[in-house]
């Protein structure tokens, strides 16, 4: 009974292939979906930025102030913080100049110092208080910045092209696994390598699905693949339930 007594929900899924595979199509969703507002509609970077920070704040206040874990509405919030990532990062890019995958990394390091700080661990197993979770979606929105800047730098500055930049960040994200099962490397911070590398990995590969063929892409329609993704993370949703993570209520542990 003690045993049961400590532990409590996380506002986080359980942190399983299945999340991974969802965050992967939720961060392409982010690329095609920003891609289709700012650019196929021609709202432009800076409409399409104010746009998706609204969604996003608002969805972040539901998943604070809801009493538990909700798939629909934390998936909802994550494909928000990826398409305000992918307007934000193009608006600096494009429109103000500012390459930024620096001082985005610095941003979020300095996010996930501060949440150390102040709660003794930036483990995703410790997200149930308004207070972690705010921290939490801070974090995740840095990170899904980061991730967009970084896979256009990737695929536009290194020569790599869509292509490359994919194969790259999947590289990565298979050194992140073998060292997740063959070393005892800490589990928080392959967790948040892995969070940050998806996110390049979606920009590199909806640009691959949207882009002309002459610039290495497949020229699909925007909205046609953000249609198709959405239906694909849906699926995945309604077959493969996720349940909320656990933990252990007094935790103390630090990352």
């Amino acid at each position: 009974m003690r045993k049961a007594a400590s532990i409590a929900l996380s506002k986080v899924p359980e942190v399983t292939l299945v999340f991974w595979i969802i965050k992967i199509a939720a961060t392409t969703l982010g690329e095609t979906g920003g891609d289709s507002v700012t650019m196929t509609l021609n709202w432009g970077y800076l409409v399409g930025t104010a746009l998706f920070l609204a969604v996003l704040v608002v969805l972040v206040v539901f998943q604070i102030v809801a009493k538990k874990f909700h798939p629909f509405l934390y998936w909802a919030t994550i494909v928000a913080s990826t398409t305000f990532g992918t307007t934000m990062a193009d608006f600096a890019d494009r429109s103000l100049g500012i390459g930024g995958s620096s001082l985005l990394l610095l941003c979020l390091l300095a996010a996930l110092g501060l949440w150390y700080w102040s709660l003794g661990s930036i483990s995703v197993d410790t997200v149930s208080t308004p207070k972690a979770e705010a921290f939490y979606w801070v974090a995740i929105t840095f990170s899904q910045t980061l991730g967009t800047a970084l896979g256009d730098w990737t695929a536009g500055s290194t020569g790599l092209g869509y292509e490359g930049g994919a194969l790259v960040f999947a590289a990565g994200l298979a050194a992140v696994a073998a060292a997740y099962y063959w070393t005892n490397a800490s589990r928080v911070l392959l967790f948040w390598a892995a969070f940050i590398l998806t996110r390049p990995l979606g920009a590199t590969v909806g640009d691959f699905l949207d882009k002309p063929v002459g610039d290495g892409g497949l020229a699909w329609s925007r909205p046609l693949a953000s249609a198709v993704i959405a239906a694909f993370i849906l699926a995945c949703l309604l077959l493969l339930p996720q349940r909320a993570g656990r933990h252990p209520a007094q935790s103390g542990t630090a990352a």
